[in-house]
């Protein structure tokens, strides 16, 4: 009840070594991996399940979006499966995202088990999260068959890949090779171990430079492919590895533009983690997106969530998705740059959620898309002003909740997301689970927040946490029995709509009470003008409500005469603004 992992709290593992090799324009993507499965559990396990996420082009596979036949594929296919070195039959999984494998031999606990797949694939024409981003530059995600998740609160996860929803993953090691024709690069999760041996020497040693400048080096120009003599002139292996990360991507490209600077994140050690961006160079944002992403980078690790970025780069990368990746984003080219900006700062925040976190992101998105929401409005603040960004927020967050607000939208935040689709899958892992992180952050304060939720941070990183963890970690690091909020925001059906019932003026003070009719425990301004012309503000936290939800009187303290009270949300708008005011007579 402390919020903190229990004393007999496991989680499986896997060490994987994969080989991938891709000749563009041709779209086979062929690969072979072994993969040492750790099980730490108590249970003996029979079986295995299997994820095969790319199953999802296949015709006839589970989606909640229609897609065109560009997107169509015949889906991943396994061409040999061995187990611990014997060969066993396999069938294709038809268009399922999973599959589950009988163990010859039963995994016992604290025991390992070897299985290796080879495997191919075509690159879908349309690319979405991945895909051909053109004829010759390839995103790869989701691309390798892997070991799904198996923990002690849902066993193993069979939850098929929709296209809407996300990913929940183990914590692995990859070490992972990929062979492309000469002058294709490859940017990828985790960290390249041969520079030297497949870029010539001057390119090699730009990016060796990259790591420590606080300048943007321009590694890669359209100038340099023009000479066709970026990399050594023959097929290359790309080497990387990536340690305890919950999945990898990469980019392949014959033309993409690459920059690189770096950026101090962890000021005590003063460790510096690599941004690079890669795109074409007719994108003019990209231009600009290594010093986004070093602002991002920045700015995160140093205010909020105010913990060192993890890991040792990130990379941008031009594509259509808008996506996040372990150590890489994949986003669209915008024609406005302050909009170019904010995607990158959104999809680089969701480093801390959910891949730092471990976040099952199908079941509780809203612990993972709600974070990097709230974060991306907090980072927007500092960006444009606090005028701007909730004029943003409101815009792109919230209005469209409230216009378009329906009985299937306003469904409890908590209900998992697996089950979920459209706007209610949108609102509650978006816009509404944000507004809770921020409506609690201006109930404790930002110096109790930010205890609690590094307490949360560092209780779990590299873990998998459900709500309850997050919740109760929060009511034991404030010293505050937070339930009745948590229960307000994220299990009922609620929404944001105050009104001003009374008020009653006195000669030093004045008793306000509001009527909570849409049931949210939101914060409010009550903004009180005066007759002489002045006006005042009193800021009234969420725990106005704590006692009754559905009624409270506040007394403001006021020597003046009062001719109105507003009510004023901000971000926290209010679904009918026709009650939140008030007039002397």
């Amino acid at each position: 009840m402390d919020g903190k992992p229990g004393r007999n709290y496991w989680q499986n593992r896997a060490r994987y070594a994969i080989t991938v090799t891709a000749n563009p324009p041709d779209r086979r993507i062929s690969g072979s991996e072994d993969i040492l499965y750790i099980n730490n559990s108590p249970d003996t396990l029979k079986s295995l399940t299997i994820k095969l996420i790319l199953n999802s082009h296949m015709p006839g596979s589970i989606r909640q979006f229609p897609t065109s036949s560009n997107y169509i594929t015949s889906g991943i296919h396994i061409d040999r499966y061995t187990e611990n070195s014997t060969v066993k039959n396999w069938e294709d999984a038809r268009n399922f995202t999973w599959k589950g494998v009988r163990l010859t031999k039963p995994l016992a606990p604290h025991d390992s088990i070897k299985v290796s797949f080879d495997w191919h694939y075509d690159v879908s024409v349309e690319s979405g999260r991945e895909g051909a981003i053109d004829t010759t530059t390839f995103y790869l995600a989701y691309f390798y068959p892997r070991i799904a998740v198996f923990d002690d609160y849902n066993g193993w996860d069979r939850t098929d890949f929709t296209e809407a929803q996300e990913f929940y993953n183990d914590f692995n090691d990859y070490t992972f090779q990929v062979i492309v024709p000469k002058n294709y690069l490859v940017m990828a999760t985790g960290d390249l171990q041969n520079a030297e041996e497949v870029l010539q020497m001057v390119y090699a040693q730009r990016l060796k430079e990259s790591m420590t400048s606080d300048s943007v080096i321009h590694i890669v120009t359209k100038k340099d492919w023009e000479e066709k003599n970026v990399t050594f002139q023959k097929q290359n292996t790309w080497t990387w590895k990536a340690g305890y990360v919950s999945d990898i991507a990469m980019v392949i490209s014959n033309h993409y533009v690459w920059d690189a600077s770096s950026v101090v994140v962890e000021d005590a050690t003063h460790r510096r983690a690599s941004v690079q961006a890669t795109y074409d160079d007719a994108s003019l944002d990209f231009h600009k997106m290594v010093d986004y992403g070093k602002h991002s980078l920045d700015w995160l690790s140093h205010n909020w969530p105010g913990v060192p970025y993890p890991y040792s780069k990130t990379t941008i990368v031009q594509g259509f998705a808008d996506m996040e990746y372990p150590m890489m984003v994949n986003d669209a080219s915008e024609k406005d740059p302050t909009f170019a900006r904010f995607v990158a700062e959104h999809e680089i925040a969701h480093t801390w959620f959910p891949f730092y976190m471990g976040i099952n992101e199908t079941r509780y998105g809203f612990m993972d898309e709600g974070w990097a929401t709230a974060l991306e409005y907090l980072i927007g603040t500092a960006d444009v002003g606090k005028e701007s960004a909730d004029k943003f927020f409101k815009e792109f967050r919230v209005n469209y909740w409230i216009k378009d607000r329906s009985m299937e939208e306003d469904i409890p935040i908590i209900t998992p997301g697996n089950i979920l689709s459209g706007a209610a899958l949108g609102n509650n892992e978006y816009g509404k689970a944000a507004l809770g992180y921020l409506a609690v952050k201006d109930l404790l304060g930002d110096a109790v927040f930010r205890k609690s939720l590094h307490e949360f941070i560092y209780q779990w990183h590299g873990k998998h946490p459900i709500p309850w963890d997050m919740f109760f970690i929060f009511n034991a690091a404030s010293g505050r029995e937070l339930n009745w909020f948590w229960n307000n925001w994220f299990f009922s059906n609620n929404y944001i709509d105050l009104a001003i019932q009374k008020v009653e003026p006195g000669s030093r003070n004045c008793k306000i009470t509001l009527d909570n009719i849409g049931g949210f425990v939101a914060p409010v301004n009550l903004v009180v003008h005066y007759v002489d012309g002045t006006q005042e503000t009193f800021h009234q936290t969420p725990e106005i409500w704590k006692d009754n939800q559905k009624q409270t009187t506040i007394k403001i303290v006021t020597k003046k005469k009062i001719q109105s009270v507003v009510l004023e949300g901000g971000i926290f708008m209010d679904a009918d603004e026709s009650n939140n005011s008030w007039k002397a007579k």
